[in-house]
């Protein structure tokens, strides 16, 4: 069939334009009149499809020429669906088995085709139930680590790293999206950011006036728009991963750009502790989800160590890229010398990770799209409660980072405001 131009497909187009592709048409199995077509998408941006047919099932995604979340009032451009198959393709062929299989693209319609993922569900509806999954850190830490070693400077040649930058550089649009949602609007008047009324009111005006704070995020925010040190996911949290017990796999990465690597691994970070901080909130008795509650504060600890392991261990052993010449490190004396400047440049990017953590925090309480995590606690003020803690946690993340310079600092002070109790507006 041919590309034709962009329209937006509901299920009787879809249908048709799935049984003109043979391949698609012989997975799926059965008439095409009597596949189902089912519209999923919970997202902000985008339509999603689960076609179910007789020999099998796919998932298809379309980009909208808006965020769907607000309307036609803010257009997005369709080729964000371009950069999230690009993206898809290198990160299957760096983490094989932790990506959903691609089956087909049609860049003018801004449609892609994916394996269907069953029994996957949405890992953060898992962690809102309280349920733990153990294949989770090994599996992130190894996506994580592959994605973003084998896309630095560390592992490419610069002339590569360069051209691999400008494939993704007309991603732009969707940074700004990260650029105002995460990095400006939490901290100013901004039409489109809410919290829990009345009970954050006070703590959204002292955001405005907290000029330290100011600082440390614009900071973050140059070091985002500045540091093409890799491939980013660009939005590597708990809703763009979909688990069961035994597998994990990483969707979604339509704001895929070269940036930093901390911003992807306190993606991460940030969204496994406000599932902490939001677990007290759906607690149907005093004292049934603390073993749940520890799990999350140990995989925090994991996630960042086992991350730092495995991503040492490639620069170790894999490094070919144009950064840190061999030739100026050889002997004895260059070994020990550089194994110094790996812990030294890993100490570097967990101050980074932090800081970004703390971003993706405040901005998912304070700013235009917030997490169920929260946002299914029942009870108004007992949400509230838990996004102050988490929020004044995010603030000493960001403002007091020489306080935390391991993993367990982070953690150990998530666990005191277990049962903190602020002083709420209203």
């Amino acid at each position: 069939m041919g590309q034709g131009a962009y329209r937006i497909l509901q299920e009787a187009a879809l249908r048709d334009y799935l049984a003109g592709l043979p391949d698609i048409a012989a997975l799926l199995g059965g008439a095409p009149t009597a596949w189902s077509i089912t519209e999923v998408g919970d997202g902000n941006l985008n339509l999603v499809f689960i076609v179910k047919g007789a020999g099998g099932g796919i998932a298809v995604k379309q980009a909208l020429p808006y965020v769907r979340l607000v309307g036609e009032s803010w257009p997005l451009p369709l080729s964000r669906a371009h950069y999230e198959y690009l993206a898809l393709s290198r990160q299957a062929k760096l983490a094989p088995r932790l990506v959903p299989a691609l089956l087909h693209h049609n860049e003018t319609l801004a449609l892609t085709v994916m394996e269907l993922l069953e029994p996957h569900i949405i890992m953060r509806k898992g962690l809102v139930a309280g349920v733990q999954y153990p294949r989770f850190v090994d599996d992130i830490t190894t996506f994580m680590a592959r994605t973003l070693f084998f896309t630095s400077d560390l592992a490419l040649a610069a002339a590569e790293k360069k051209e691999a930058i400008a494939a993704f550089a007309g991603n732009h649009a969707l940074c700004k999206i990260t650029e105002d949602l995460i990095f400006t609007d939490p901290y100013r008047i901004a039409e489109q950011n809410r919290w829990t009324a009345p009970y954050l009111d006070g703590l959204a005006a002292s955001l405005c006036e907290d000029m330290e704070l100011h600082v440390a995020i614009s900071r973050l925010k140059l070091k985002f728009m500045a540091s093409p040190e890799a491939l980013l996911h660009g939005d590597l949290h708990t809703g763009s991963i979909m688990v069961t017990a035994s597998e994990t796999r990483v969707i979604d990465p339509e704001f895929a750009f070269f940036g930093p690597i901390g911003f992807d691994v306190g993606a991460v970070l940030a969204n496994l502790l406000m599932a902490y901080f939001a677990s007290a909130g759906h607690e149907r008795a005093p004292g049934v989800r603390h073993e749940f509650e520890a799990w999350v504060l140990e995989t925090v600890d994991q996630v960042w160590n086992e991350f730092a392991r495995k991503f040492l261990e490639l620069w170790r052993s894999e490094a070919s890229g144009d950064a840190y010449p061999v030739s100026l490190f050889a002997g004895e004396k260059g070994a020990m010398r550089l194994e110094a400047e790996r812990q030294a440049y890993m100490q570097r990017l967990f101050t980074d990770t932090v800081g970004f953590a703390a971003a993706k925090t405040i901005r998912r309480i304070f700013g235009l799209a917030h997490n169920i995590d929260f946002e299914l606690i029942e009870d108004p003020r007992q949400r509230a409660v838990s996004e102050a803690r988490a929020v004044r946690l995010a603030r000493g993340m960001m403002v007091e980072a020489a306080a935390f310079r391991t993993v367990a600092d982070v953690t150990g002070a998530a666990r005191k405001l277990r049962d903190w109790q602020p002083e709420l507006s209203g």
